[in-house]
C-alpha cells in the first residue's frame, strides 16, 4: 500500500478566486478593483449550511417546525462570527497591532476565527433566537451538537487552504509541507521541514465525535443539554492536545496557551451540564417548544383572540327598524 511522504499545502492560486480578473479576462472588460472569493470563506459557509441542515432534521424529529432553525441561525451565526474574530484578534495581538493595517483585524476572509469566542457569542445568539422562535434552548443546543462538529471540520479545511495553524516539526509520513516564505514559518528551521497537520487531526477528531455521539444516541436519550455536554467534553479534550503542538503565537497564562485553558473550561462546563441535567431532569423534554410557544398553541391563541373579538363586537341595529310589538297606527 502506498503511503505519501508528505501532505502538500495548496498554493496561493487555490486560496481565492478573483472574480474581477476572471470577468475582465473572459469578456474583455476592464472592471476596476478586485473581488475575491476565498476558499476559507467557502469552507466556513459550507460548514454553516451543513450544520443548519443537520440541526433542522434533528429538530423536526423532536417536533419542531421545518425551517425554524433559520430563525435561530439569523441570530447565532452573525454573533458567532463576531465573537470568533474578536477572540482571535485579542489572543494574537502581534498579528494585528504591530504595524499592520487596522482593517486587517476585521478581514475574516483571510482566516482567523477563535472557536471559543464563536461558541460564547454564538450561545447568546442561540438564546436570543430561541426566545424569538419559542424553542427551548437545550433542545436546540442538543440538536446542534453533531452539526457543530461537522461545521468545525469544514472550517479546519479552510485553515489548510490558508496554509495556517500547523503544528510542530515532524518526520511522520503525513507531515505537512509549508513554504518557508510563509510568515508563520518558524525561524531557524531549514526549508523543507514538515509539520504536524493539526487541521487534519482536528477534522478526524470532529468526525469521529459525530459518529460516537450518534451511536450513543441510538442507545440512550441525550436531552436537556447532554448532547451539548458531550460536544464540550469531546472537543475540549481534542483541542487541548492539538493546541499544545501548534506553533503559531498566542497569549500565555502560566506558560499555557489561552485556548488550552479554554479547553479545560469547556470540559468542566460539559461535565457540570451533564450532572445538573441528570439530577434536575430525570424525564424527557416534554416539547421542543417552551410552554405556550408551539405552533399549535400559538394558532389556538390567535383563534381564541379572534373569537373573543367577535363576541365583544356590538350588534348593529338598522336605523328606522321596528319590531313586531311596535304600534305604527297613525295618531291624530
Amino acid at each position: 500500500m502506498f503511503v505519501p511522504l508528505s501532505i502538500p499545502s495548496p498554493s496561493a492560486d487555490w486560496q481565492y478566486f478573483d472574480v474581477t480578473a476572471w470577468i475582465n479576462e473572459t469578456f474583455g472588460a476592464s472592471l476596476p478593483g478586485s473581488l475575491r472569493i476565498h476558499a476559507y470563506a467557502l469552507c466556513i459557509l459550507a460548514g454553516i449550511i451543513i450544520a443548519g441542515v443537520i440541526t433542522n432534521q434533528r429538530l423536526r424529529r423532536r417536533g419542531a417546525e421545518n425551517g425554524v432553525v433559520i430563525d435561530v441561525m439569523l441570530f447565532a451565526v452573525p454573533l458567532g462570527i463576531i465573537g470568533g474574530r474578536f477572540f482571535h484578534v485579542i489572543t494574537h495581538p502581534g498579528d494585528y497591532f504591530a504595524g499592520q493595517e487596522w482593517w486587517r483585524a476585521f478581514a475574516v476572509w483571510e482566516g482567523g476565527l477563535a472557536i471559543y469566542g464563536a461558541l460564547l457569542f454564538g450561545a447568546v445568539g442561540v438564546w436570543l433566537g430561541c426566545r424569538y422562535s419559542g424553542l427551548r434552548f437545550w433542545v436546540f443546543a442538543d440538536a446542534l451538537a453533531p452539526g457543530l462538529l461537522v461545521a468545525q471540520a469544514c472550517g479546519r479545511l479552510g485553515n489548510w487552504f490558508n496554509n495556517e495553524l500547523f503544528g510542530m516539526p515532524t518526520d511522520l509520513p503525513w507531515g505537512l509541507e509549508i513554504d518557508s516564505s510563509n510568515p508563520a514559518y518558524p525561524t531557524g528551521l531549514p526549508e523543507g521541514t514538515l509539520f504536524h497537520p493539526t487541521f487534519l487531526y482536528e477534522i478526524i477528531w470532529m468526525l469521529a465525535g459525530v459518529a460516537i455521539l450518534l451511536l450513543i444516541e441510538r442507545r440512550t436519550t441525550l436531552q436537556w443539554g447532554k448532547a451539548l455536554s458531550f460536544y464540550l467534553v469531546w472537543y475540549g479534550i481534542g483541542r487541548a492536545w492539538f493546541e499544545s503542538i501548534r506553533t503559531d503565537p498566542s497569549l500565555l497564562f502560566f506558560g499555557i496557551r489561552t485556548n488550552v485553558w479554554m479547553s479545560f473550561a469547556a470540559i468542566v462546563l460539559g461535565v457540570v451540564i451533564y450532572v445538573l441535567a441528570t439530577r434536575r431532569h430525570p424525564g424527557g423534554v416534554p416539547s421542543a417548544y417552551a410552554p405556550g410557544r408551539s405552533p399549535i398553541e400559538r394558532d389556538s391563541e390567535v383563534d381564541s383572540r379572534r373569537t373573543e373579538a367577535d363576541d365583544d363586537e356590538p350588534e348593529l341595529v338598522a336605523v328606522g327598524a321596528s319590531d313586531d310589538n311596535t304600534d305604527t297606527t297613525p295618531r291624530s
